[in-house]
């Protein structure tokens, strides 16, 4: 049997695929988008199969997320674990790929540098400097299936998947996040740990999340409410 990747841990932990996996908010651009988890594997599988078939990455390999917290940001990390890379928060010295938010475009030496748009729709990241991928433009034309493959030793800056989950997992007993949790969170995504508390923790025990970027403390009860959240992280 092949052995599980993170994403598998995500997505095998949902009773239903069709259920809000990810909800991200930014209260600076009024911007909404939820995913479930069958969309969140189709642009997982997008992401996996553009990193196999046109960048060369093999299980292993690392590949560079400079991005802040948001839902392409999820989706990449998906695909890069079911690639079989290793996730590399930040610059990356020696990483193969990088996707970057716009403003971090030249932050990486990675082989290939992807532009993520960072917006409701990933449309195509204008005024990219020579050399530079757009996101949208190079992940929508593959497939939304992908078969992933055996992970490499390492997943998250130098951890294996069994360590990311187990640390996922102990984080979520101790904030009370279960399956039936909706988990609201401003939290940051700059490091592998805030990776692991603050993103992989809700998901692989079932949860979901509801992301906000720049958020108006004003809304945040209403918000609450209407999202049904059980749980609020800040």
């Amino acid at each position: 049997m092949r052995e599980l990747t993170v994403t598998d841990a995500i997505l095998g932990s949902r009773s239903d695929p069709g259920a809000p996996l990810i909800t991200f908010y930014d209260d600076a651009s009024g911007e909404r988008t939820e995913l479930s988890a069958t969309t969140s594997a189709n642009w997982a599988a997008k992401v996996a199969s553009f990193l196999r078939d046109e960048a060369g990455v093999m299980p292993g390999d690392r590949v560079a997320v400079i991005a802040p917290a948001h839902w392409q940001t999820f989706v990449v990390l998906a695909g890069i674990w079911w690639a079989g890379a290793e996730a590399v928060i930040g610059a990356g010295h020696g990483a193969t790929v990088a996707f970057c938010s716009r403003d971090e475009v030249e932050s990486s030496d990675a082989d290939e540098v992807v532009a993520l748009p960072l917006d409701p729709f990933a449309l195509p990241v204008a005024d990219l400097p020579t050399g530079v991928t757009d996101f949208g433009s190079a992940i929508r034309v593959h497939a939304d299936a992908f078969s992933p493959v055996v992970p490499g030793p390492t997943a998250l800056d130098g951890r294996t998947t069994d360590e990311i989950l187990a640390a996922a997992r102990e984080f979520a007993a101790t904030a009370g996040v279960d399956a039936a949790a909706r988990v609201l969170s401003d939290r940051h995504w700059d490091a592998a740990d805030d990776i692991v508390a603050n993103l992989l923790a809700t998901m692989v025990v079932g949860g979901s999340l509801v992301q906000v970027a720049h958020p108006d403390v004003s809304a945040t009860a209403a918000r609450a409410h209407a999202e049904r959240v059980t749980l609020s992280l800040s």
